[in-house]
């Protein structure tokens, strides 16, 4: 059994709760300026998050919902790749004014849990399928992006989650092997991807993915909890005396699986 040498984490809805109240706002207020009819509610993005990756769930929005659609003509933006680049960019924007409003904090434990990472020198790398300047805009706002070693995110590798590329180029990055890390995810597709790259997982669910199958998590939780706020164990087994995720604990699941 190799030691715990990183923690890896995914950011959207693992990091902060970034879905509901700030890509689907921003994409809405992209839409808007765009003067586009569109509206993405909580419902219908709760199923639109089935696809991995901003571009590719305008792309299956227009595919399903809009099949008839035609981008305004536009000669510098001729093609229907190109438009959906451009609203993306837009709705990035967006997002990065919600961030800078401080309108999505961190999750429970989430900021508790780093800090004593770093204290006892746990390398910290992050693997997601967001765009890389909507990952970064969320560690510039809410932590410091040079306390991961790797921000891997959105096209920097071929597929996205659930292939298990992403945590395939991190491990390669660090040098590190799957026995030698713990990952935090919020959904399926984060854990399907991490399980495929070998890894083990603890899912902190949300409302979007409560309902979600999380079989292959070592441990399923609500939030990563504080000493004020306990955690709430949906599968697994802890200490009876956790109440929230540290680093004793951590390595406890991690020599435990």
């Amino acid at each position: 059994m190799s030691g715990l040498a990183a923690l890896i984490f995914d950011v959207d809805g693992t990091l902060a709760d970034t879905e509901r109240d700030g890509h689907r706002i921003a994409f809405n207020r992209a839409f808007a300026e765009a003067a586009l009819d569109w509206h993405w509610s909580v419902e219908l993005y709760g199923k639109l998050l089935a696809i991995s990756g901003g571009k590719e769930r305008i792309r299956f929005y227009l595919q399903q919902y809009c099949p008839d659609f035609q981008p305004p003509y536009n000669p510098t933006v001729p093609e229907k790749s190109e438009f959906i680049a451009d609203l993306h960019a837009a709705k990035t924007k967006h997002y990065q004014e919600l961030l800078a409003d401080g309108a999505i904090p961190l999750r429970p434990g989430v900021r508790r849990l780093l800090d004593e990472a770093r204290t006892q020198a746990v390398r910290l790398a992050i693997a997601t399928t967001s765009a890389l300047p909507n990952a970064t805009a969320l560690l510039e706002q809410t932590l410091d992006p040079s306390w991961f070693e790797v921000i891997a995110a959105g096209d920097l590798v071929p597929a996205k989650k659930p292939a298990p590329d992403i945590y395939e180029y991190v491990l390669a990055k660090m040098g590190l092997t799957p026995g030698e890390c713990l990952v935090f995810e919020d959904s399926q597709h984060g854990l399907q991807a991490a399980h495929q790259a070998g890894l083990k997982t603890v899912v902190t669910v949300n409302d979007y993915t409560q309902g979600q199958d999380f079989t292959d998590a070592i441990l399923l939780l609500n939030h990563l909890g504080e000493p004020e706020q306990p955690f709430t164990v949906l599968a697994g087994e802890v200490p009876d005396d956790a109440s929230y995720l540290d680093m004793a604990l951590v390595r406890h699941l991690h020599s435990a699986f």
